[in-house]
């Protein structure tokens, strides 16, 4: 199959062919939903090497329960609700580890998310900085709907809640953000996730497939 007829096929489609033995298939998956998975896993996790560790987990466990998909929702619904939970869990499990560690020493660490390519790195790092200063119940929104240009509807699914909480948390997101910003704003480069990046993801997990190391 060309490129071009498996850009024509839905990702039900593609998802009942990679079930059907053509596991190549879930690189196109991938590919495709990699810069989502990554701006919604730092949306919570606000660590690089730690977002694209939790989104490998994230694909692997989809990979797995493929074969369970039912299409209740759409796959692209269906595999950022696994990678919420995945990156909810690493948050809770590094929260305790944190917590653990502070109890003995005292850690003063900065972690910053180098982002190349942009004309404009400092209007980029005061972007960041203040979308990662929200509250995650209105940055995961924010990030969701204005950055990842999700729908309402799946956003409400994603996150299950209702379609007025959806509203008011990313009414309230765009308020606080007006408060620490005073120029415009460029949301399509926020965390963002080029193509060397995407190739270590897809490679990382494909290669697990085809090994079976799952």
């Amino acid at each position: 199959m060309d490129n071009s007829t498996i850009k024509d096929l839905s990702d039900e489609q593609i998802v009942a062919r990679i079930v059907g033995g053509e596991q190549q298939l879930y690189e196109n998956l991938m590919r495709k939903y990699n810069s989502r998975m990554y701006r919604i896993s730092m949306s919570i996790i606000n660590d690089n090497a730690e977002a694209e560790d939790i989104m490998q987990i994230a694909y692997i466990n989809a990979y797995r329960q493929l074969a369970n998909y039912r299409q209740q929702s759409s796959f692209g619904t269906w595999l950022t609700r696994i990678l919420i939970n995945e990156s909810l869990l690493h948050k809770k499990r590094k929260t305790k580890k944190d917590k653990a560690l502070m109890e003995t020493t005292f850690i003063d660490e900065h972690h910053e998310t180098p982002l190349n390519g942009l004309m404009n790195k400092e209007l980029k790092s005061i972007l960041e900085q203040a979308v990662a200063s929200l509250p995650e119940k209105y940055r995961l929104v924010f990030m969701m709907r204005e950055v990842q240009g999700m729908s309402t509807n799946e956003t409400m699914e994603v996150l299950a809640l209702g379609e007025s909480n959806v509203k008011i948390r990313l009414t309230r997101a765009k308020e606080m953000l007006r408060a620490e910003l005073s120029k415009a704003w460029k949301p399509e480069q926020i965390y963002e996730f080029n193509l060397v990046r995407c190739d270590v993801i897809v490679n990382y997990v494909m290669n697990k497939i085809n090994q079976g190391l799952f």
